[in-house]
């Protein structure tokens, strides 16, 4: 055995058992690689091969002469359906590099019925447009200039205030629009937006508004669009005069120490009517009263022609006692 295991035929026999081995190893190494790039190939092909659908809400765009023409009654935007292999139609939804117009350069003024259109999708993505046709109102551009006027709420002005004359630095203002809303327009405004019960001076920047006769706002193109405008505020006929404190059914046996904040008011009104008050009422019942006490009274001078009292309520404090 050992002379075996020295000679030549043992070394060519291990030789080639090692050789079919090899062969073997590598044949198989073959067939699972195979498999599996065969297998990924499949699972991409079927990735690629898949269909989708997805919903998209784009903005309409229109092709016509702005400079000539207005166009109303059309959606700002439509509905899209797209179809079609999961790649493309997912990176379109994510990009929206298309878009959906209306071609209006061939017709003139007047009502017409338009097939909506797409640009810009790829041959393999199907779209449908929702609704696929719209109705529009094409008319002749016109811009007019009208005055400016400066208006407010007068129900937000302090009872017993009087306005002065609003000014603005916009004495005009240049309005677009079709033809049949610049007809409708009655007035173009200047809105000042005031608290209520306001009593001071008012600076600011109004936006400018086309009114009709009902006083409803016209959708049209002003320029400029707002206004920096000023509204004098100031107290009318006006008198101060102290607050008389009167406690109502009061105890014998008890004291009654009063405080009230503030002590004087200013008196708004005709000045006839004014003239003749001195002082203004502020009545408090202390019947159940004890200790340290404070109310929030109204007060009311019972002349109606008396437009207003400053502040038109005061705190008084009542500390009873007993004697």
């Amino acid at each position: 055995m050992k002379k075996f295991f020295q000679s030549k035929w043992f070394y060519a026999i291990l030789a080639l058992i090692f050789t079919f081995a090899l062969f073997f190893y590598v044949h198989d190494g073959k067939n699972d690689m195979g498999l599996t790039n065969s297998t990924s190939s499949s699972t991409n092909t079927t990735q690629m091969a898949a269909n989708k659908s997805k919903d998209l809400s784009v903005p309409l765009q229109l092709n016509v002469n702005s400079d000539k023409y207005f166009v109303i009654g059309y959606p700002e935007k439509v509905n899209v359906q797209l179809s079609g292999p999961s790649a493309l139609v997912t990176t379109t939804a994510n990009t929206q590099n298309f878009k959906v117009y209306a071609d209006l350069g061939n017709l003139g003024p007047g009502e017409h019925t338009v097939k909506l259109q797409q640009q810009g999708l790829n041959s393999d993505i199907h779209s449908k447009i929702k609704p696929s046709k719209i109705h529009v109102n094409i008319q002749p551009r016109r811009t007019v200039k009208f005055p400016v006027k400066a208006t407010y709420d007068k129900k937000n002005i302090a009872s017993g205030y009087k306005v002065g004359k609003a000014s603005s630095d916009v004495s005009s203002a240049k309005v677009t629009g079709p033809i049949d809303q610049i007809n409708r327009i009655d007035s173009v405004v200047a809105k000042i937006s005031l608290k209520p019960n306001t009593k001071s001076d008012v600076k600011q920047d109004a936006v400018i508004e086309a009114l009709d006769k009902k006083g409803k706002n016209i959708n049209v193109i002003i320029t400029p669009s707002t206004s920096s405008v000023d509204l004098p505020v100031s107290a009318g006929d006006n008198k101060r005069v102290p607050v008389k404190v009167n406690l109502n059914n009061k105890q014998d046996d008890k004291t009654y120490d009063v405080k009230c904040d503030p002590s004087d008011v200013l008196l708004l009104g005709d000045k006839n009517a004014i003239s003749g008050i001195n002082s203004v009422n502020a009545d408090v019942d202390v019947s159940k009263m004890s200790g340290k006490n404070t109310k929030t009274v109204s007060l009311d001078t019972g002349n109606s022609k008396v437009s207003g009292l400053d502040p038109s309520t005061v705190k008084v404090q009542v500390d009873v006692k007993d004697k």
